[in-house]
């Protein structure tokens, strides 16, 4: 037996454009998906669970990776009330498992989730991407949003290049890269504003990333054991962009931060979910090892690529370019498959806006569904070539 990804997409719910007809039409089995109504730190009840769940097996979908259910930033800080909020994420895995979901992805990111400066950046053949400029986000934390010790966390060579960036953007350019960088996480339907951002950013004014990753530490064991018990593997989403934003720490960008996390809590329900995409803009992270040295303990993949414009610009690439290894990827994680005996589910990470989606209203930038089942199509495609050239007899 050759044992294969399992196929799916992300599925933002009812208020998702892309239905779970069409994301059954597009070759996927499976979809992954949340409780986006029910607030961060709330429990998931067993009855919420079903519903959801019903739905979607209704539809002819498999449901059985959550993506997410995320931290509250009082577990991250641990403050306020941050044991009941441990507690109920507890319950939450329990129930979860109750209701034969066993993979939970989530991110330890501070304050913001992914970030991006622009979500339509329009490629040579006219389809669209979503795009980071450095020195454009530099000179929104600078000069828009004004961050207390901005300034003095560049050099004077990058305030130069920062300052001849904010010079040259239009009022439109401002409004849009505010808006895009204010947009908040994807599903939750709500909106951060200068000030609430500002607000969130002094609570880690004192945060670097020892103290973040103890702190993730300490969450881990406390969750770790449960999920253990009921069968649960957690899956860490990367830092996206994997390095420092608005002086806040990442660690969870490079090899070294998932051989330290593994060595705290060695348990393999301590896991990742390996995203190609997140992973790939950090130049020195070699995927191919990574996926190899973390073999058992990766759960959930998102393949996506990227491309640098330059040292600072980069732009989400069509799935099988860019400076990704997809090749050597996928390679690696077919000899997984077979050497763990399982099937791991993947999803075509985010996807270029085009064809007939370019007319459409984009709800979820990156979650179009033509460019992710044109992903998803040329992903399935390698697989397929690479397993049976590997395995096949005949």
């Amino acid at each position: 037996m050759i044992y294969g990804f399992e196929q799916s997409m992300r599925w933002y719910g009812p208020k998702d454009t892309v239905s779970l007809q069409d994301i059954r039409q597009s070759g996927c089995t499976a979809v992954v998906s949340s409780l986006h109504h029910i607030p961060t730190g709330e429990v998931w009840s067993v009855e919420e669970i079903q519903k959801y769940k019903k739905v979607i097996e209704d539809a002819g979908l498999a449901w059985h990776v959550v993506e997410s259910v995320n931290v509250h930033e009082d577990i991250k800080r641990r403050t306020g009330n941050y044991l009941q909020y441990i507690e109920n994420y507890k319950t939450t895995l329990r129930n979860l498992a109750q209701c034969s979901i066993d993979v939970v992805t989530y991110n330890f990111m501070p304050v913001l989730d992914w970030v991006r400066t622009d979500l339509s950046y329009t490629l040579a053949d006219g389809s669209k991407a979503m795009y980071f400029d450095r020195y454009a986000f530099l000179a929104f934390d600078v000069f828009v949003l004004q961050r207390q010790g901005a300034r003095e966390e560049l050099s004077d060579e990058d305030f130069e290049q920062v300052k001849k960036s904010y010079e040259k953007m239009t009022e439109e350019d401002k409004n849009r890269i505010l808006s895009v960088i204010l947009s908040g996480i994807p599903g939750e339907g709500k909106a951060f504003t200068v000030e609430y951002v500002l607000e969130q950013l002094a609570k880690y004014k004192d945060f670097d990333a020892n103290k973040m990753r103890e702190h993730l530490v300490l969450f881990l064991k406390e969750v770790i054991p449960v999920a253990e018990e009921v069968g649960v593997k957690m899956a860490i989403h990367p830092d996206d962009p994997p390095f420092p934003i608005l002086g806040l720490p990442r660690i969870a960008s490079r090899e070294e931060d998932y051989a330290a996390l593994a060595e705290a809590v060695p348990s393999t329900a301590n896991g990742i979910c390996f995203c190609t995409g997140s992973l790939s803009v950090r130049r020195e992270n070699d995927l191919v090892k990574m996926s190899r040295r973390f073999a058992d303990r990766i759960h959930f993949v998102h393949l996506r690529s990227t491309e640098w414009l330059d040292d600072n610009r980069f732009y989400e690439a069509n799935h099988l370019e860019g400076s990704v290894n997809m090749y050597g990827v996928m390679s690696s994680f077919i000899e997984t498959m077979q050497k763990r005996q399982i099937s791991l589910p993947l999803r075509p990470d985010h996807g270029h806006q085009m064809l007939d989606d370019l007319a459409k209203p984009q709800v979820f930038y990156g979650y179009s569904l033509l460019g992710r089942m044109k992903g998803l199509a040329e992903l399935r495609g390698l697989e397929m070539g690479i397993a049976k050239s590997l395995y096949s007899t005949k």
